[in-house]
């Protein structure tokens, strides 16, 4: 079944996906694997991310097709929060390994495919929740990383 809000054309062999709407949406599910696609939501916005996730069972390919996001890994220790990021460049392939906390960062109008085992949204997942100054550490270096675009933009103009 496929919701509403994928536009789904069907050729004789070929399918073609559109997702249009906000969120996170898997659109093509087969066995042992899935693509899906997310499109920012206020939840992915630095101001309001709260947590980490991680998957014990699959990586994550994520690749983005356009707007601006910063790829989030971490390790979790202690109570020490070691954050590792990427701003991300469209049409490049990142991978997060099975077993690595992880989050994203979205501008709006962001969009980015993700591949991973099928299912992992319904069921192979837990939550990290950030600490107040695990929280200030991570939104200031990642708007460090959506700042520098601005100063590029800008020495380009």
């Amino acid at each position: 079944m496929i919701p509403e809000q994928i536009e789904k054309a069907l050729n004789l062999m070929i399918e073609i996906y559109k997702v249009k709407e906000k969120g996170y949406h898997p659109f093509l599910i087969r066995e042992g694997w899935q693509v899906a696609q997310l499109n920012y939501m206020p939840e992915q916005d630095i101001d309001n991310i709260q947590r980490l996730d991680i998957h014990h069972l699959t990586d994550e390919v994520f690749i983005l097709l356009k707007g601006y996001a910063v790829l989030i890994s971490a390790t979790v220790g202690n109570a020490q929060v070691d954050f590792e990021l990427e701003l991300m460049k469209p049409n490049l392939t990142y991978n997060i390994p099975k077993g690595t906390w992880h989050n994203i960062a979205m501008t709006q109008g962001c969009e980015m495919i993700i591949v991973e085992k099928s299912n992992t949204h319904v069921s192979d997942f837990d939550h990290y929740e950030l600490k107040d100054t695990s929280l200030q550490e991570l939104k200031n270096r990642v708007n460090q990383l959506f700042d520098s675009i601005n100063d590029v933009k800008s020495d380009g103009q």
